[in-house]
């Protein structure tokens, strides 16, 4: 007997039709031995929804509201889920997060989980129930409901996961695994068997949708097992695991892009202890994570700050950013939202030189210029010019031999 955890996502629950088939597949499960928890999205398009029903209203709506109703469809799924399985003739349970003990900070829309208390959950396992809880969503020290941010039931599923040290959480998906690339945009990517937690994590944050970087956070931490496949079919997918042998014969294993991002950079900023401080606190203040940082020194004890945030946050960024500027006597702010990242992610990089060097040629040849670089010991990404990030991503997925079994 294993303790599973699956999560299914808003497609694989995108009707009744579909939720009935989810059923019938954790019944299956269940029927083979082992004790289930489930974890589910809304349905495909109704978190979209419910913002923009919100936005008609105001362009700036209470965010400790926009909570409360996007939390609203969770609810509705488990609820059906529930509802299917025991038509189906199966003991279930339905929990919102609140119910499950799912505890977060109190950062609105975007909020992290601190501390799962798993005695809920154990307890009904304990009596042969399949447990049902709503994804992307928690509860605050002061009770409040909150959201986890987009993706956030992948970070539910793989922390309830480690808090009831589940064998395994399974990320059912419409899709059968983690790629090479995107294979909308690269007909030739290939699906991955296996790719370590760190592989994993820098794809999952450089623009690979399968997986919210911060599951990929909480499985690495606590040596979750993860196990992507399709919600469609009955194959094996990609497996996510420590350490991979096998990885490290490949020196790049995958291509990503991403266009979710802005650059902000500010001019002549006076080269002084405390400054970039003064910068980066502010910014932390509203809630905005900083990716890319670059300084550039220029003479008379000058310098440019350039930084990459979530589009989302640009607006929100730049008005704080320019009051920051003014205050430490600054030039200006400048802003551009019309960026991609392209990045290529191996752990075979850490042992093979000459990576980089590669990377930058084959961009070249192509005359895409690059913005922005920053690595790590197994990425590499550049910042480009956004109407160039597809033709990138096929350009290096060929030249690093992906193309290719």
């Amino acid at each position: 007997m294993s303790l599973i955890v699956q999560k299914y996502g808003g497609t694989s629950v995108g009707d009744m039709v579909r939720i009935q088939n989810v059923a019938r597949r954790v019944i299956k499960t269940y029927e083979a031995g082992h004790k289930v928890v489930v974890v589910l999205s809304a349905m495909a398009g109704v978190t979209d929804h419910l913002i923009q029903m919100a936005e008609v209203i105001t362009d700036r709506p209470n965010r400790r509201e926009m909570d409360m109703l996007m939390a609203t469809g969770e609810q509705q799924t488990v609820a059906l889920m529930a509802i299917a399985l025991e038509s189906m003739g199966y003991k279930s349970r339905s929990l919102l997060g609140f119910q499950a003990n799912i505890r977060t900070d109190e950062h609105r829309m975007s909020a992290k989980i601190q501390h799962i208390d798993a005695k809920p959950i154990m307890d009904l396992l304990a009596q042969n129930t399949i447990v049902i809880i709503a994804g992307f969503q928690g509860v605050d020290a002061m009770g409040n409901i909150t959201t986890l941010g987009r993706g956030g039931s992948d970070t539910s599923a793989v922390a309830i996961a480690a808090a009831i040290k589940a064998d395994v959480c399974e990320i059912f998906t419409d899709v059968d695994g983690v790629y090479t690339a995107d294979p909308g945009i690269v007909p030739k990517a290939r699906k991955l068997k296996c790719v370590t937690h760190d592989v994993m994590l820098e794809m999952s944050g450089l623009g690979a949708k399968v997986l919210q970087i911060r599951s990929v956070e909480f499985a690495k931490k606590f040596d979750v097992p993860v196990h992507v496949r399709s919600s469609f079919n009955e194959e094996e997918g990609t497996m996510i695991v420590g350490e991979d042998r096998d990885m490290e014969k490949m020196v790049v294993a995958g291509v990503t892009f991403k266009k979710d991002d802005a650059r902000v950079t500010i001019t002549k900023v006076p080269d002084q202890p405390g400054i970039a401080a003064r910068i980066f606190s502010a910014v932390a203040e509203i809630g905005v994570s900083v990716d890319m940082i670059i300084q550039n020194t220029r003479a008379e004890h000058l310098t440019d700050i350039t930084f990459t945030v979530p589009k989302t946050d640009y607006d929100r960024t730049m008005e704080v950013v320019q009051q920051v500027a003014g205050k430490i006597g600054a030039q200006s702010v400048l802003g551009d939202k019309d960026i991609a990242k392209v990045s290529i992610t191996g752990v075979g990089m850490k042992t093979n030189h000459g990576v980089a060097a590669k990377m930058f040629s084959i961009l070249a040849q192509e005359g895409i210029n690059i913005m922005m670089i920053s690595t790590s010991e197994i990425r590499i990404s550049c910042v480009v010019e956004e109407k160039y990030a597809e033709l990138a991503t096929r350009c290096l997925h060929t030249a690093f031999g992906l193309d290719k079994e």
